[in-house]
């Protein structure tokens, strides 16, 4: 019995020790696995700077934000007064300073003037254009624009006494977020920022698209020419989306927005 017995715990340990040595090595390839495609999914850039447009404020990025946050990145909305290119690129100095490390830059349509000089910042690693004004070297927004023809939405800006442009209701209904619900169509004509007109003059010197990585929206637009939208993003060669929206795609289109500003976050760094 004693030689049974013996041999019974050798054919246990003959069979147990490959499945310990199996299942030690299955466990190992399982968490190698999962910390490569942790690593993978995380975004070589983690945070993201929010830049609004003329006629808007930081809200215009609310549905982009936590689909953003979702995604592990830190996300700043820069509350711009629009009173001049030079003040609107040192409120988004300011909050680029404020970040603990390399930073993705996104600006609305105006604000593609401002992210071209503050994207020269060194921790800046990629622009992300959203419908966007986007200048060569020495250029105004005038100078962008004018070789185009002018856009319908813009017939709608009026100025009050200190030149400050705002968008009717019709501009906004009509031209600048026309494919929103009535209901969000009127927050966004309360909520708007009044542009100073003598920004259309201020020009940027060297614009940070000419050596950092680009992504550009375009879409069906009524403040820009899609002409224009179209052009400059194959100029720039930034790595283009064309969405079937009205000028604000950030809230029409947020999934979307959001898609392309992650790609910028995860493959910025990379390139």
């Amino acid at each position: 019995m004693k030689h049974i017995t013996l041999f019974e715990k050798g054919i246990v340990r003959a069979h147990v020790a490959p499945l310990l040595i199996l299942t030690v090595a299955i466990t190992l390839i399982l968490a190698i696995n999962r910390s490569v495609a942790a690593g993978a999914a995380a975004p070589s850039t983690k945070n993201v700077v929010l830049v609004h447009g003329a006629f808007a404020d930081g809200s215009s990025w609310a549905k982009v934000i936590p689909l953003l946050e979702a995604k592990g990145l830190h996300v700043t909305a820069v509350q711009n007064p629009l009173s001049s290119l030079a003040d609107d690129v040192a409120a988004t100095k300011r909050t680029i300073a404020t970040q603990d490390g390399p930073v993705i830059l996104v600006g609305h349509s105006w604000a593609g003037m401002v992210i071209s000089e503050a994207g020269n910042d060194p921790k800046v690693t990629g622009l992300v254009y959203v419908a966007a004004i986007v200048p060569d070297e020495g250029q105004s927004a005038d100078d962008v624009v004018n070789p185009y023809p002018p856009s319908p939405g813009l017939d709608e800006a009026k100025p009050d006494a200190a030149g400050f442009l705002s968008l009717s209701r019709k501009g906004i209904d009509e031209d600048f977020v026309p494919d929103l619900p009535s209901a969000e169509r009127g927050i966004v004509y309360a909520t708007q920022g009044p542009w100073n007109s003598a920004c259309l003059a201020d020009k940027v010197s060297v614009p940070a698209w000419t050596t950092k990585p680009s992504w550009y929206i375009a879409v069906n637009d009524r403040m820009l020419s899609p002409e224009y939208e179209q052009a400059i993003a194959k100029h720039i060669h930034a790595t283009t989306t064309t969405l079937p929206t009205g000028h604000v795609p950030m809230l029409s289109k947020p999934k979307d927005v959001a898609a392309v500003i992650i790609d910028a976050a995860n493959k910025a760094g990379q390139r």
